[in-house]
């Protein structure tokens, strides 16, 4: 299993209107692709823990099958067009990837 989480800091003047377009395509426009096999998406949970990291606006985990599957992902047309919407918004991008 291969495990590809984002994060997303939004610019300071992003409207709701286009954060929850960015979670709607993140829950609805991602999983369309093939080899995407579950995906989740959603904003933070307040947490008093000093070890949570609640800065970021929206959080995004997609699991596949492989390496390959994430790679085919990376080039699939469709996430190509989920760059495209909301780049314009993003402040920041993590990523973290892992193998199970």
């Amino acid at each position: 299993m291969f495990v590809h989480t984002v994060f997303f800091w939004l610019k300071p003047d992003v409207s709701p209107t286009a954060r929850a377009a960015l979670l709607q395509d993140c829950r609805q426009l991602l999983e369309k692709i093939p080899t995407v096999q579950q995906i989740w998406a959603g904003t933070p949970v307040p947490s008093p823990r000093p070890v949570v990291d609640g800065s970021y606006a929206v959080g995004l985990t997609v699991i596949f099958a492989d390496a390959a599957g994430h790679d085919g992902y990376q080039d699939h047309p469709l996430h190509l067009e989920f760059i495209a919407r909301h780049k314009a918004i993003w402040q920041r991008v993590q990523v973290y990837d892992f193998a199970s």
